[in-house]
């Protein structure tokens, strides 16, 4: 890429992307820039007549509201929504994987069931709003006086919500909340697990089960505990018990193949579609070629690029499956009086993006150009390899939980706008789109993919720098959010169905 301070995405495109300030009168694309051009905003590069197309990425984000004039800068005051797709171009082919990525292994914890793990953290999981406050004590507490025995356990990570009672036994909202507690008792990354409920509530213990005595995942009520001191002093005799046997586990090598990465974005801006989306997918490309599992998601930001995914399926029944996603979010949010384009945050808008087309075209980037073999429900267990696609809302935490409920023992989350986010029990790489917020927050980003926008560094370059930091995480190195102390307050099921 030229050090120019601007960049064309496509050749059928009809406006250019400031990398940098261009002052006013600046020349480009052999054009004079009418004011004074954002980084991460949109010039106009040829006169687009009122009513139509903007092209990016060659493809359209939306319709002109005013005759725009080359040389203009073209935002929220002179481009709206509208649902307009162009047809999808040709696919070109994923990233090149060597022999040496496919052979490639990482070191983690092979379980008892043969499943492959990052992490090896002890879960206190809360079955309902109420054992909250209790399944922090006990994390704290197990913290303080059992993990300094154990060098092999990274913690004890309490997983608590606002769920769980006040609402109906069946339909959707219990449906997606006990599978999604119910991912988190079985995610690989807990080498053991202590659900805790309080004993009166709708989302009962008895739905998820208990291992005999001595086995690494246990449950009981406070109210039978006798109270919440005594729940957390015999909270403390049952992990002493599952901590003897989750604390002899060692890494042993394993092959790249069994990284399961959830791909995230949040507080996008201008750079995110050209910088660290499309290096995430040189990255997502070069696992799912090894035979590793890259989890696209966020339904409400690829709308707008869904044909794209679309064109990748590797099937009818999965082009299908991704049509039904997309035609229940138009009806869901048609129900709330809401818009898709709503989506887009203030913040996004003083990056540059201007609708949600424009957002998704550059957010599906994060899922390379691998094709798409599976589509699922928001916390469905995942089982397909190569690039999948789960029904997710686009709010980060909701999200991501529902990634890391379907199995996910990884999160790669991409920002533009400083987005502060972990996800344990799922370490979580944080990747900047521009290296001014790299600069700014570089105790929070573990990557700055900003130097491919300056032409310091290339897509296929810095997907490579990533996709070895996935292998290095996964086999213990800590991410800088996994440093700072989050994940705890990150876990958000999606809330579904009346609060009762």
């Amino acid at each position: 890429m030229d050090k120019q301070p601007w960049i064309i995405l496509s050749a059928g495109d009809n406006v250019a992307v400031a990398t940098s300030a261009i002052a006013e009168g600046s020349t480009v694309a052999g054009i004079a820039a009418r004011q004074k051009i954002e980084p991460g905003h949109k010039v106009a590069i040829a006169d687009i007549p009122l009513g139509s197309a903007v092209v990016k990425y060659g493809q359209a984000i939306g319709r002109t509201t005013a005759e725009v004039k080359a040389g203009e800068h073209v935002h929220s005051h002179n481009l709206h929504f509208e649902n307009d797709r162009l047809a999808a171009t040709a696919n070109s082919a994923p990233e090149t994987a060597t022999a040496e990525d496919k052979a490639r292994t990482f070191m983690g914890y092979r379980r008892a069931d043969g499943r492959a793990a990052t992490r090896n953290y002890i879960g206190i999981i809360a079955s309902v709003n109420c054992s909250t406050t209790v399944c922090r004590a006990i994390a704290d507490e197990a913290n303080r006086t059992i993990l300094p025995h154990y060098d092999g356990i990274d913690g004890f990570v309490p997983i608590v919500h606002d769920q769980g009672c006040g609402m109906s036994s069946t339909g959707d909202g219990m449906n997606v909340l006990h599978r999604t507690l119910a991912g988190y008792t079985r995610h690989v990354n807990f080498g053991g697990v202590l659900m805790i409920g309080l004993g009166c509530e709708v989302n009962q213990l008895t739905l998820y089960g208990q291992s005999g005595a001595g086995a690494s995942k246990r449950h009981f009520n406070i109210q039978d505990a006798g109270g919440s001191r005594r729940a957390v002093e015999r909270a403390m005799g049952v992990l002493r018990e599952i901590a003897a046997d989750v604390g002899k586990e060692k890494r042993v090598p394993i092959s790249i193949g069994e990284i399961i990465i959830g791909l995230q974005c949040g507080g996008s801006d201008g750079f995110s579609g050209i910088t660290a989306n499309p290096a995430l997918g040189v990255a997502a490309d070069l696992l799912a070629a090894a035979g590793g599992t890259a989890i696209l998601s966020e339904t409400s930001e690829i709308y707008g690029a869904e044909h794209l995914l679309r064109s990748r399926a590797v099937s009818d029944e999965v082009a299908r499956k991704l049509d039904e996603k997309i035609a229940w979010w138009e009806n869901y949010v048609a129900l709330h009086g809401a818009s898709l384009d709503n989506n887009p945050s203030p913040g996004n808008k003083r990056g540059g993006l201007t609708t949600i087309l424009e957002k998704s075209l550059g957010a599906v980037a994060k899922g390379g150009r691998s094709p798409l073999t599976a589509v699922y429900g928001y916390a469905e267990r995942v089982t397909a390899p190569g690039l999948v696609f789960m029904d997710t809302p686009g709010y980060d935490p909701v999200s991501a939980t529902g990634q890391v409920a379907g199995g996910a023992n990884m999160i790669a989350f991409t920002t533009g706008r400083g987005s502060c986010f972990g996800c344990r029990p799922a370490p979580s790489l944080k990747l900047s789109s521009n290296s001014a917020l790299y600069a700014s927050m570089e105790e929070d980003m573990d990557i700055d993919c900003g130097t491919i926008a300056t032409g310091d560094a290339t897509i296929s370059g810095k997907g490579r720098e990533i996709f070895d930091l996935i292998v290095d995480t996964a086999s213990g190195k800590k991410t800088k959010s996994e440093i700072f102390g989050y994940g705890d307050n990150e876990f958000v099921p999606w809330h579904l169905g009346a609060t009762l």
